[in-house]
This record gives structure tokens, sequence and C-alpha cells, in this order.
């Protein structure tokens, strides 16, 4: 299949602590390192491992952060398209014991502009960009979504054939303004639906860190009904991708890896 991402970057600082301060209090890190993350490298990323390569249309800034976001997406197997301009947002994650990420943005977030050569394409992924940049998306056989950009979606006013919703994030909530063929809704340990149809969440072998888990969970919830797989079948994949994130340190570590 040929996939690509329309997304955004950005630069992550990650530190390992026992546990979240409290106001006031210092905590020291176990374990710090860093590297381009955001939802459109680790949508990139994971269909680049379902479907053996994958192109992020991303915007990055004129800088270090961004020459280094590139050359660290590149090597991971993402052919990467940049518009280049601007600062590259960053973002501090503290990730406690439990595996919980929090996270901090600095910056404003760069989006991909269109009109995008996307015309050919089994699958594209919209994280985030500008409404005449997911218009080009709809020349795709299948073109997947997240809620988070609902006002972009309603600008772009185009036909979704999936998009990912929220039960329990005020950001990622749908209101049903939209035309979409599959939605689902995602609620974390307790699965989720798709299309009113309920699933269950693949159980992970440990939690070191969920960062990342929900964007991977989405992505190959996308690979897997556009390449015509029934939605139970569907759902088992993507649960154990969102799963198989959340035994490595970063988004990236534990990534479930299959080839079509």
């Amino acid at each position: 299949m040929r996939c690509a991402v329309v997304g955004h970057v950005e630069w992550v600082e990650f530190a390992r602590v026992p546990w979240m301060p409290s106001p006031g209090e210092i905590v020291h890190a176990e374990r710090v390192w860093e590297e381009p993350a955001g939802g459109g490298a680790v949508v990139a990323r994971q269909l680049a491992l379902l479907a053996g390569r994958c192109e992020l249309f991303t915007a990055l800034g004129d800088d270090a952060l961004g020459r280094d976001s590139a050359t660290r997406l590149a090597g991971l197997g993402i052919d990467v398209h940049v518009k280049w301009g601007g600062t590259t947002r960053r973002a501090w994650t503290h990730v406690d014991g439990a595996g919980e990420r929090t996270i901090t943005v600095l910056g404003d977030k760069l989006l991909p502009a269109g009109p995008l050569p996307l015309d050919g394409y089994d699958l594209v992924f919209f994280v985030a960009g500008e409404p005449e940049a997911l218009q080009s998306a709809r020349r795709a056989r299948f073109v997947a979504a997240t809620a988070r950009e609902l006002s972009t979606l309603t600008q772009a006013d185009i036909e979704l054939d999936l998009l990912v919703a929220s039960a329990n994030d005020p950001g990622e909530r749908y209101d049903g303004s939209l035309r979409v063929r599959h939605i689902v809704s995602t609620d974390g340990v307790n699965g989720g639906t798709l299309d009113g149809s309920p699933y269950t969440a693949s159980p992970a072998d440990r939690i070191v860190d969920t960062y990342g888990a929900g964007d991977s969970f989405a992505a190959t919830l996308a690979f897997a009904l556009a390449r015509g797989d029934d939605p139970r079948s569907a759902t088992e994949l993507a649960a154990r991708a969102g799963a198989a994130v959340i035994g490595g340190a970063g988004p990236y570590e534990s990534q479930l890896a299959f080839r079509a």
C-alpha cells in the first residue's frame, strides 16, 4: 500500500521521573532523551512499519532542530517532504513511574499547506494542516483524520473514510457534524467503539511509556481498514499496535512492525 501522512512534527525532550512533581516540588529525572515526535511523525513511522514505507508532508522550522528532525525521521524509514520556515515547535514530556505522559508544548504548530501531490495514494492520514492540504488528501482512495482538527475538517468539507475521536479527551470529541464512513471513539484501557460496536484494548506486557500509543492505534486502524480488513480484525490489530508502543520508551522503540 502507498501511504502518506499530512501532519505536524515537534522536537520533544522526554524525562522519566518517579512521579509528577506537585507545586513547588523538585524531582530528579531517571532518564532523558529527545527526538522528533508529535502526531504527524508518530503516525507516519507506524505506517512505515506496516506498509514498508510512508511519506510525510509536514512543516519544519528553518533551524537546527528542523534539520535534525528531518534527518532522524528519514532514518526511521519515512520519506519526508518539508515546507521550511518559522521556528520548529518543541515540547517537554514527563513520563512518570506508571508510564503516564504529561506534555508541555512550546511554540506554535507549523502546518503543512496545500495543494499537495496526493493523487494515487491508497491511504492518506490527515493529522494537521491547512484546509487545502486536506482537500488534496481526498484524492487518495482512503482518507483518515483526527477529531482534534475538527475546525479544519469542517472548513475543508470533504467526506472522510475514518475519523478518530475520543470518549474522554475534550479536544478529540466528535459532534456528528461531518460526512464520515467510519467513526472510532477511543477510551484507553477500556477499549472503545468502532461505528458503535465495542472493541477491547489489548493488555500491554509492561507499561513503560504511553506516549504515542493513541497515534499508533489510529494509524494501524486506518491501515487495516484501507487494505480491506473487516472491522473486528482491524480493531484487534490496532489494539495490538497501541499496546506495543506502551512497552518501550518514547513512541518509536517498540512500535508494532508488520509487512503487508
